[in-house]
């Protein structure tokens, strides 16, 4: 579920997530029919050792470029999830290893990529959720180009 023009008060993401995806959305029809709460395509796989979380999000708008995820990991993640428009390029990744492990170091519960990431094998062991389209060896462009706290499209239906 990613939140459209709804800040969530913390409690109720506290309580959503111990729900199924399928019970929240019985229970937010109207929500969904006015387009307030999205679902995300099912095009996203799962990394990391969290298969299930929520939290408040981040987010930010980035192309191949992965300098300010690294700057938004790098702060206190309080439980929230950082959602990265990547605009689902598939020609590098945008979350490695590294990252993964300074997201749970910095108490970021998630992040999803709509990109890819790398380092598979580590970011599994990671505690940490991740969605992701995909993985690519590649890494990205450290320039800095981006927006943070932006409108983002990540798939969603």
């Amino acid at each position: 579920m990613v939140p459209h023009n709804v800040m969530w008060p913390w409690c109720v993401a506290l309580q959503m997530a111990s729900l199924a995806t399928a019970e929240i959305c019985d229970t937010n029809h109207s929500l969904l029919i006015k387009g307030n709460v999205r679902v995300l395509q099912p095009n996203f796989k799962v990394f990391g050792r969290l298969s299930v979380f929520s939290g408040p999000i981040a987010t930010l708008k980035v192309f191949e470029d992965s300098v300010l995820v690294r700057e938004m990991l790098e702060s206190p993640g309080d439980g929230r999830v950082l959602v990265v428009d990547g605009g689902g390029s598939m020609r590098c990744a945008l979350v490695g290893a590294n990252l993964g492990k300074l997201a749970h170091s910095n108490g970021w519960v998630g992040i999803l990529v709509n990109g890819c990431i790398q380092d598979v094998d580590e970011i599994n062991a990671c505690d940490i959720g991740i969605r992701a389209l995909g993985s690519h060896p590649l890494k990205p462009n450290k320039e800095g180009h981006g927006e943070k706290h932006v409108a983002v499209n990540v798939g969603v239906q």
